[in-house]
């Protein structure tokens, strides 16, 4: 199983809507399951140490989930570079046994990702991977269900993690 994770943050009320969506093919067009878990107590945003505001909520989502997951996609880089990023760092948590793919929207000058064009976009999407080769990751990405830049899945685990 594939689970795609996204957080948006309340950073009035300090808080967080983590989100996931659950499924069984890459080609998927609707999830298995979804899943959501608000979390109060939201540390502000640190330049560089993202990860410490991101991760215990992408943990507290996954922590809910009833099926077993072997790959998770991030919104966001994996690595950044010489640095780890958000997805090395979860993979890490997840004690190295659940392949971990980033999906970013905008380059991150320093890290080494996969650009992928989908549908009609000249705009490309950014892959990265851990516990499986980026090539692989970037792959499956491009097979995702959509027509436009982003697949339908990662739209509607954004749009969860908005409660949209």
């Amino acid at each position: 199983m594939i689970a795609a994770l996204d957080v948006h943050y309340d950073d009035g009320v300090s808080s967080a809507l983590a989100a996931a969506v659950v499924f069984q093919n890459w080609e998927d067009e609707e999830p298995l399951r979804e899943y959501t878990v608000c979390r109060n107590g939201i540390a502000a945003y640190i330049p560089g140490q993202f990860f410490q505001r991101e991760l215990p909520c992408l943990l507290a989502v996954l922590s809910v989930i009833q099926e077993p997951i072997n790959v998770v996609v991030i919104d966001g880089y994996v690595s950044l570079g010489d640095k780890p990023g958000l997805g090395i760092h979860l993979w890490e948590a997840l004690k190295r046994q659940t392949a971990v793919v980033g999906v970013a929207k905008t380059r991150f000058h320093s890290a080494s990702a996969a650009e992928v064009f989908r549908g009609l976009s000249k705009t490309p999407l950014f892959v990265t991977a851990v516990g499986m080769e980026v090539a692989e990751a970037a792959a499956k990405i491009v097979t995702m269900a959509g027509p436009h830049r982003n697949p339908l899945l990662l739209k509607r685990v954004d749009h969860l993690a908005r409660n949209d």
